[in-house]
């Protein structure tokens, strides 16, 4: 009798624990610019991704497991960012975000392949996956994807001979401007003008003039958000009355909105925008824009597929199994028939990655218009 008891209780036990173990919940701590001179990028990330973990909660989660997500700030600093991952590591979460700084990325990735834990960030250095690390994975272009098919539109289509070049002296900046001057040469377009600023800098008056001087066919800007608007204002106040060509970041919505009028005609590659002609697209949008109040820009969008990669990648293994989660990653195609939340057909190669559409578009009356739709680069 005494044992039969016993076996009860031990039955009892062994539910409960797998009931618990069933609802332990999937931690994820983002570790993004908050504040400082990246602000726009780490919160518009931020909200991306604590829209898709609300979407994918109210659903039942990932696999039965409702995901907890924590943000930490690195106040725009690299250093910090590097602390505050460790931090995040020694709380043993299912998977990190960020940063969204290439030079943060690059300053904290060795920590990632120490404590073999994958990291879904939203740096475009080109050197990021260039390191061999397997743990890190982009939500965006690379630079090394995106500039060849902003030198070929500017040799292609905008007919520039001669182009200035405009970049922002970080990592960031010089990876855009190395790839950008590698592509150029290709095309055989001569750099006329080579200029760096420096982050968070507020008079580009002597830059623009020196441009001005240098009289290029078409103007290369390659600068954080707050910095091209202040550009494209003083372009506009100098009256440059070049082309002014860019990448997703020239183009986004945060640049537009502080550069009003200054912004209308500029060009560029755009790897990810809210005014893509994608319906899914532009229901994230407004699911978005309903819950924050404000248009978000591509980084918005970054944070927002984020989680989506998580689920995906889980549900191909069929377990929570960190240690093996980055193996699931790569090589993985992700269809929006399958899991909506990608939004576009998406793929992840060796390096961490990605491959999809993307988009020319100009700047009209404060608003981005597509020009053409770019097939993935693997069709």
């Amino acid at each position: 009798m005494r044992h039969g008891i016993g076996a009860g209780a031990a039955a009892l036990l062994w539910l409960g624990t797998a009931q618990a173990m069933a609802q332990e919940p999937i931690k994820i701590v983002d570790v993004a610019e908050l504040s400082g001179g990246g602000a726009t990028v780490g919160t518009n990330f931020k909200n991306g991704a604590d829209l898709a973990v609300d979407e994918i909660n109210a659903k039942g989660g990932i696999l039965g497991h409702k995901i907890e997500i924590t943000h930490y700030d690195t106040q725009s600093n690299a250093g910090v960012a590097r602390g505050l991952v460790q931090k995040a590591i020694d709380s043993e979460p299912y998977v990190i975000f960020g940063p969204g700084y290439s030079g943060s990325v690059k300053a904290v990735a060795p920590l990632f392949q120490q404590a073999q834990i994958t990291d879904i960030m939203g740096g475009e250095a080109a050197e990021l996956t260039k390191f061999g690390n397997p743990y890190i994975f982009r939500t965006s272009f690379g630079q090394q994807s995106s500039m060849p098919k902003v030198a070929r539109y500017l040799h292609d289509e905008v007919k520039a001979q001669t182009v200035a070049l405009e970049w922002v002296n970080n990592d960031f900046g010089k990876g855009g401007r190395d790839e950008i001057t590698k592509a150029l040469g290709e095309f055989g377009v001569k750099i006329v003008a080579d200029i760096s600023s420096e982050q968070g800098q507020a008079d580009f008056s002597s830059d623009v003039a020196k441009i001005k001087a240098a009289s290029p066919d078409a103007v290369f800007v390659y600068l954080n958000e707050d910095e091209s608007a202040r550009f494209l204002k003083e372009a506009q106040k100098q009256t440059l009355g070049k082309p002014l060509i860019g990448e997703t970041t020239l183009l986004g919505q945060k640049v537009i909105d502080l550069a009003g009028s200054a912004a209308d005609g500029v060009r560029g590659h755009i790897g990810l925008t809210t005014d893509a002609p994608v319906p899914a697209v532009q229901e994230f949008r407004r699911r978005f824009e309903a819950r924050f109040h404000y248009v978000p820009d591509h980084n918005g969008i970054k944070g927002y597929l984020a989680p989506y990669m998580v689920k995906a990648a889980t549900e191909k293994m069929g377990k929570l199994d960190r240690e093996h989660l980055a193996d699931a990653l790569h090589g993985l195609t992700i269809t929006p028939d399958k899991e909506p939340g990608i939004l576009m057909e998406a793929t992840w190669d060796k390096n961490g990655d990605i491959d999809r559409q993307s988009f020319l578009a100009e700047v009209e009356g404060g608003k981005q218009t597509i020009i053409k739709i770019l097939p993935k680069l693997s069709k």
